[in-house]
């Protein structure tokens, strides 16, 4: 009788070979793609298509002129999506298991409802951008779209049971789905190569509006979700023996931060600068995802149309599964309670069924879902802050007085301009605006 032999799993390989890593037995470039995964999949959030509504309005109003906005917002999402990654990595928990440590009783309950209604709110953005997009693309009422990225995306999250490594394949492949159709619509769309860099190093501002749309731009940018989530996917993927060893992980998280956001950013840029190349000439009122899709045949081609849905369903189907990640990251990280994958997909795509059903329209929902993120990212942010600065939290990693200054101004920036965009969409006056 033979014993039968366990092949270990892909994750189980990753993690053995980033172990000879931080011993010093495997060197060389290739080891980044070892580390490559966390920021991969947080980086998602900065191409949902919350994004695609924002870019393309900024494209099709000002052309290349609010380029640099999409630059200073990507830098600061860096900052923080680094430090996210450091606090899991240098303590081991999360931030909202940090939040629960840290906080009293009814600060922390407060600050898991409103951190799961902005969970609800970003899936809500990413659910139905998915379903749009098949809705478009293959010619079927919106709701039979909802219903495909619902399988879709329950599909993907199956495969977080298997640990961390196939999930981050995944999300790797769609986020490279998305890139490689905005370099496609870039060889498609008559750029303006020497107006678009020059947009992304000189900061302008037309007028009201265009502040107005780099508020949104900026406000949509750093999201509560990906906050929480960073942390979690770093907080056990590598488990560090000693400080030397964390700075090591540190290294290679940083590493992997810059350049995942910097792709980011880039397919942010891109969105943009496909609007301004197709629209800006002669159709500045475009600021729908549909109405660019149907402007987008005549202009430039189907194949334009096509490539441009299929980058809003592979965003909106990936993101939409690190949403609800995130929200069971969340969950547990707060009250300590975990409920079947299934049953928290059902809870939040529930509210795109809703609003469908109600007959709201999809853009209006959209931006809605984008204000309730405004009243929520204050909660992560300023906790993130709070303790990646503290010694007693982080000992001898917390945060030096450069990065400390700069993570503040970062908050105190994305905080201000999310109250303009608050009290925009509510038509408050605000002084500068008009």
């Amino acid at each position: 009788m033979t014993d039968t032999v366990t092949r270990p799993t892909l994750s189980e390989r990753t993690d053995a070979k980033i172990r000879e890593v931080l011993t010093g037995q495997r060197r060389g470039v290739g080891s980044l793609l070892l580390f490559a995964g966390p920021a991969v999949v947080a980086s998602i959030a900065y191409m949902d298509p919350g994004n695609f509504a924002t870019n393309i309005q900024a494209g099709s109003g000002y052309g290349y002129s609010l380029l640099w906005v999409v630059l200073m917002a990507n830098l600061i999402a860096m900052m923080f999506q680094a430090l996210s990654a450091k606090l899991g990595i240098v303590t081991g928990r999360n931030l909202a298991e940090m939040c629960h440590d840290q906080f009293s009783t009814p600060v922390r309950i407060v600050m898991w409802i409103v951190s799961e209604i902005a969970a609800m709110a970003t899936d809500l953005a990413e659910f139905l951008g998915g379903a749009i997009g098949l809705s478009l693309l293959f010619g079927m009422p919106l709701l039979a779209g909802m219903a495909v990225t619902a399988v879709v995306t329950y599909g993907i999250l199956l495969f977080d049971g298997r640990g961390f490594r196939p999930m981050e394949l995944i999300i790797g492949a769609l986020v490279s789905v998305i890139g490689i159709c905005y370099v496609i619509e870039m060889f498609i769309a008559p750029v303006d190569w020497a107006a678009a860099g020059l947009g992304v190093i000189t900061p302008s501002m037309p007028d009201a509006a265009a502040l107005t749309i780099s508020v949104g731009i900026i406000g949509a940018t750093v999201m509560p979700h990906a906050l929480y989530l960073h942390s979690g996917l770093t907080q056990h993927r590598a488990t560090a023996r000693n400080d030397a060893e964390r700075k090591t992980l540190l290294r290679f998280s940083n590493w992997e931060c810059v350049i995942a956001l910097a792709v980011a950013g880039m397919v942010n840029m891109a969105m943009v600068i496909m609007a301004a190349a197709a629209f800006h000439a002669g159709h500045t009122d475009v600021a729908e995802i549909e109405t660019a899709y149907h402007t987008l045949t005549p202009l430039l081609g189907g194949a334009a149309a096509m490539v441009f849905l299929i980058s809003l369903m592979a965003s909106g189907m990936s993101s939409s599964a690190v949403g609800t990640m995130a929200g069971q990251m969340i969950m547990q990280g707060f009250v300590g309670f975990h409920i079947p994958i299934w049953l928290r997909r059902l809870v939040t795509m529930l509210p795109a069924f809703v609003v469908v059903l109600m007959g709201v329209n999809t853009t209006d929902a959209l931006v809605y879902s984008q204000v309730v993120l405004s009243f929520a990212l204050p909660i992560p942010m300023i906790a993130l802050v709070m303790f990646t600065r503290n010694p007693a939290i982080m000992g001898s990693f917390a945060n030096k007085r450069l990065l400390d200054i700069t993570a503040i101004v970062g908050t105190v920036i994305i905080l201000c301009l999310n109250a303009v965009l608050l009290l925009q969409t509510f038509g408050v006056p605000v002084p500068g605006l008009g």
